[in-house]
């Protein structure tokens, strides 16, 4: 349960990159603003000036694992108190493209720090505080990198090699198995259609949840 006390909702969506998870977020906000809800739209890291600058720095800088742990939680604590908290203590529902588990698959998983480190760093940067729902867009590694290679030129994240994707993809999968009433999983192999339905689903439950 959180220990910020929250008038709004808090919907993350995360998924290995190429997964088609950005696309969605616009739908969901068109389906709470037709319920008459004030939505915030953000992401991580970013969200605020600070956090921006080290997105340039985390996407395009080489650094050791534990900075890159170490930095996108700085830039989260920051996002929480500047955005996301004042949001929700206004009742508003704020969906934010990747939140801590995004760092617990990239770094957690993929960089092979394991979760017990990035659980302590969490546990320090907002303890008891996590999503009220996350949409998890699941798709193979192959598949992803084959839609990401066709937006153009990789970042740094996007050109690491195959099997630091795959352990990022199972690292997601843990975390939804761990959780698996916050955490939904969706098939990225359906058609957007689809996907977009089953979203929407997982939207109107959390709001009759409100009721």
């Amino acid at each position: 349960m959180n220990s910020v006390v929250t008038a709004g909702k808090f919907i993350t969506f995360e998924g290995i990159d190429g997964a088609g998870k950005s696309t969605h977020i616009e739908a969901v906000q068109a389906f709470l603003l037709a319920r008459g809800k004030a939505v915030v739209m953000t992401r991580e890291p970013g969200g605020t000036e600070l956090g921006e600058a080290v997105r340039g720095l985390f996407l395009g800088r080489s650094m050791s694992p534990h900075t890159e742990a170490l930095l996108v939680f700085a830039a989260r604590r920051e996002h929480l108190e500047k955005v996301v908290w004042p949001a929700l203590e206004r009742g508003d529902w704020v969906l934010c493209d990747r939140f801590t588990d995004a760092t617990f698959a990239y770094q957690g998983g993929g960089r092979e720090l394991g979760f017990e480190r990035i659980a302590s760093l969490a546990h320090w940067a907002h303890p008891d505080f996590t999503p009220d729902l996350t949409l998890l867009f699941d798709l193979s590694p192959d598949a992803a990198h084959d839609r990401v290679a066709r937006r153009g030129e990789l970042d740094r994240i996007e050109s690491e090699a195959a099997e630091f994707h795959r352990r990022v993809r199972d690292a997601y999968l843990q975390r939804a198995e761990d959780e698996p009433e916050r955490i939904k999983v969706l098939s990225s192999e359906q058609s957007k259609d689809t996907v977009r339905s089953r979203v929407l689903v997982c939207a109107q439950q959390l709001l009759a949840r409100e009721a």
